[in-house]
């Protein structure tokens, strides 16, 4: 199977072909979305061609930090709104619920 074969792959292209953006900011882009999707073989393809292009390991790690603490930050606040909508606080109560939690004194 190949990518070419799907109709997605032109619109794929023609997005990176934007004038928008700069190489760069598309290279960081990208491996933002692909580190937070989970795809190692594009995250490392990536990294590679952002190199080959003159973009810095620095950057690259900036970059991976950041990605990082943005979904972090995602899935607290998803956490939180999922607990607050469901009522969870008012639902558990008992000692399961403390589970991993510091004791308090």
């Amino acid at each position: 199977m190949d990518a070419l074969e799907f109709k997605v792959s032109e619109s794929l292209a023609s997005t990176g072909d934007s004038k928008e953006l700069t190489a760069r900011e598309k290279h960081l882009i990208g491996l933002a979305v692909v580190l937070t999707r989970g795809c190692e073989h594009c995250t490392g393809g990536r990294m590679e061609k952002a190199l080959t292009d003159g973009i810095s390991y620095e950057t690259l790690k900036a970059t991976v930090d950041l990605s990082a603490a943005v979904n972090a930050g995602v899935v607290l606040r998803t956490a939180i709104q999922g607990a607050n909508k469901n009522k969870i606080d008012e639902k558990c109560g008992g000692a399961e619920c403390s589970v991993g939690l510091p004791e308090q004194s």
